[in-house]
């Protein structure tokens, strides 16, 4: 059925908030993470050396990690900050970036999924049906090809590892192994720059580090439904006028800035309903 989810409030906590982020994110757009974290209205810090993660993981309001630029070193301080934020209870989203391209890939996201306990497991949808065992394949980075059964996969994962699963594309499904939403708002040239994705994984992460009540998986897939409808609303606004994918980029900052609460929930386009 369709619903108007609350994102106008997750959206005012943010920036009343301003939570610090701890990102661990692909190398290749760090700067538009960072950017997308400061104009939605979150705090954003990049660190990535061993000595530190664990220090920056406890104080931080939500840790992100994304293995789009993938290294050993990446992978050993990914499990030493999510350890630390475990034991902090801060939440932890996994974006699994490229899982399936290769079988290092699989073999390092497996190693993140199982030993770390996951808020979130985010990632497009090749990659989710990939790591819910649905056959989603890549190409690169980007989905290829997506199993069938997706979203009850999706949420036999989420009640198996109790966490939340979001998986993106032209519609975004999230669930907590409950309930499903299924997201329909966004934009085709959200495909056609570098970064959206990992953007959105460190915006989920600010929405998560508001939420007031750690371990309650409904709180937690409500906060990744509002991050990603004000995301993609955002992106709605910023195509207006917009010349092409260069220009929507741009744009797309200034649209996550400018972003009115009550916008979003008048333009939210959710349904909701049982996994």
């Amino acid at each position: 059925m369709t619903m108007t989810i609350d994102a106008r409030r997750w959206l005012i906590e943010v920036r009343r908030r301003r939570p610090l982020v701890h990102n661990m994110t692909n190398l290749v757009v760090t700067n538009a993470v960072a950017n997308a974290l400061l104009a939605i209205g979150a705090s954003p810090v990049m660190a990535y050396a061993h000595q530190e993660v664990q220090d920056m993981a406890r104080i931080a309001g939500a840790l992100a990690l994304n293995m789009g630029t993938l290294t050993p070193d990446l992978i050993t301080g990914m499990l030493l900050a999510g350890k630390a934020a475990e034991e902090a209870r801060v939440p932890v989203v996994f974006d699994p970036v490229g899982v399936g391209a290769t079988p290092y890939r699989v073999q390092a996201a497996e190693e993140v999924a199982t030993k770390l306990h996951l808020t979130v497991l985010k990632g497009n949808a090749g990659e989710i049906g990939g790591m819910a065992g649905t056959g989603g394949t890549v190409s690169g980075v980007d989905a290829a090809a997506v199993g069938s059964g997706l979203t009850k996969a999706m949420a036999q994962y989420a009640r198996h590892h109790h966490t939340v699963v979001v998986a993106t594309g032209e519609q975004d499904f999230v669930t907590d192994g409950q309930s499903l939403w299924v997201l329909n708002n966004g934009h085709p040239w959200l495909a056609r720059i570098t970064g959206s994705g990992c953007m959105l994984t460190g915006i989920i992460a600010a929405f998560l580090a508001v939420t007031d009540e750690l371990g309650e998986a409904p709180s937690f897939a409500e906060a990744c439904t509002a991050a990603i409808t004000c995301f993609n609303v955002a992106a709605e606004k910023a195509a207006e006028g917009a010349q092409g994918p260069g220009t929507f980029a741009a744009r797309l900052f200034d649209a996550l800035s400018l972003l009115e609460p009550n916008d979003v929930n008048r333009m939210a386009r959710v349904e909701h309903g049982q996994a």
